[in-house]
């Protein structure tokens, strides 16, 4: 229910806290609306968001035409116009697509002339030798490439955890374990059922990623798609395996996949995945051995010396795909617009996304003229630390360099973490290479009054 001194009636009422549910937040927020966003989970980003492969990409290789490639990029011109702002990481190392067989081999034109129609025209052709002096760490089996500068790492919590702090601080309302379970248009506005009570607001944007055509179903008694999920494993190897990699390294993409990716991720370990696998369960992203031991064959076979590294962990996440390889995106009769189908390259279009539904609505919003803009923990490996300074309390978590500081201020605040999961996005803690084994005591001392036993994971 809400809380003394929050609205009781809305503008804008954003469904789903993933990453693209918060830029739009943020966004409507930033033009002067009053927002709410609702998440039926405990925390933000505890859907589809909090996995993925944290690469901020050009659009190179997107559908020519497509609101995705727009949304992309636009999403990185923003990013790169707020990030110092918000003191989010930009790994600027750029990726390079390769080639193993005579039949990858043979796309590579095409491919670089897509990216130059869709607007990326600094790729570079490289042969062989050119690759192999860049990444003497590769398999001496790839046969030819290109270079896509741009391509970048980041992180991909922090970011839209800014988005969404951002609109918080602005005076956005996020209510969390609310769960949409009907609604009624009226010819003006809606009323929405939810599990934590009923909610006035003029228009809904569904962004509610794995469940967005239940939430249409749910709301216009229609979905125009069906979400399939598809689940991708990741293999993340120790910090002594990041060495080993330069570059973003990309497959040539198929129909339907980018393919399995190998690079560093901002937190200096070293990541290969994703797989593309169809499933029906939208909840569940189940570990398989047998194919995380094919990730680990296949990251060998790119870096012969990754068969010597240690694995840190493993993970898996659900993909909000759907039959159609483009967004779909739609504004409706009754002041709803859906964001659905928002597959692998949400973290790069959110803020691209968020634009895009904005001037769809067309409502002459008045701007905050002066928005406050908060300044996001750095997690980068290689930037300054909230370890290397002063008063931090010490070292909670050794293995991520977490300190007491980072975990106390994570916990409190508007966008205070309510959930172990939550808590781990915002600051490493127990993500590192005895996953919790040494620090799990000290941290359940310290959130024991912060964090509900239920919400633990």
């Amino acid at each position: 229910m809400p809380e003394s001194g929050q609205p009781t009636s809305f503008d804008v009422t954003v469904i789903g806290a993933g990453v693209v549910g918060c830029a739009i937040a943020r966004k409507y927020t930033l033009l002067g609306a009053r927002v709410l966003l609702l998440e039926k989970a405990a925390d933000a980003l505890d859907g589809a968001s909090k996995a993925n492969s944290a690469i901020l990409h050009t659009g190179f290789d997107a559908p020519v035409g497509s609101i995705e490639l727009a949304c992309i990029q636009e999403g990185y011109r923003q990013y790169e116009e707020i990030h110092a702002k918000m003191n989010l990481p930009l790994d600027r190392c750029g990726a390079m697509v390769l080639a193993w067989t005579p039949e990858q081999e043979a796309r590579l034109p095409d491919l670089m002339a897509q990216a130059r129609t869709n607007g990326v025209d600094d790729v570079a052709s490289l042969t062989r030798e050119q690759i192999l002096a860049r990444e003497p760490n590769l398999s001496q089996a790839v046969r030819a490439g290109f270079v896509v500068p741009r391509e970048a790492l980041i992180d991909p919590w922090s970011a839209p955890h800014g988005y969404l702090t951002q609109a918080l601080i602005n005076g956005a309302t996020f209510r969390r374990n609310t769960e949409v379970l009907s609604g009624v248009f009226d010819g003006q506005g809606w009323v929405l059922d939810t599990s934590t009570g009923p909610v006035q607001t003029t228009r809904v944007i569904n962004a509610a990623g794995l469940y967005g055509d239940i939430v249409d179903q749910r709301l216009i008694g229609r979905a125009d798609f069906d979400i399939r999920p598809r689940k991708g494993q990741f293999v993340v190897f120790d910090k002594t395996a990041a060495r080993l990699a330069r570059h973003i390294l990309l497959p040539v993409p198929t129909a339907t996949t980018k393919g399995i990716v190998v690079c560093r991720t901002i937190w200096g370990n070293l990541l290969v995945g994703p797989t593309a696998e169809e499933q029906q369960d939208r909840v569940n992203a189940d570990l398989v051995p047998e194919t995380l031991e094919m990730l680990r064959d296949k990251a060998a076979e790119i870096l012969p010396a990754l068969a010597d590294e240690e694995v840190t962990t493993t993970y898996a996440g659900l993909r909000p795909a759907c039959g159609d390889k483009e967004y779909q995106i739609r504004r409706h009769p009754e002041n709803m617009i859906t964001v659905g189908a928002i597959r692998s390259t949400g973290l790069s279009a959110a803020l691209g996304i968020a634009e895009y539904i904005a001037r769809m609505d067309e409502t002459p919003w008045t701007p905050i003229p002066e928005p406050e803009w908060p300044a996001m923990p750095m997690l980068a490996e290689d930037q300054t630390r909230d370890w290397q300074t002063a008063g931090n309390g010490g070292i909670l978590c050794h293995c991520e360099r977490v300190t007491r500081r980072e975990v106390a201020a994570a916990m409190s605040g508007p966008n205070a973490a309510k959930s172990l999961a939550g808590l781990k996005r915002r600051t490493r803690v127990t993500m590192g290479r005895c996953q919790g084994f040494y620090c799990s005591g000290a941290l359940q001392e310290m959130t024991a009054t912060c964090l509900k036993p239920e919400d633990a994971e």
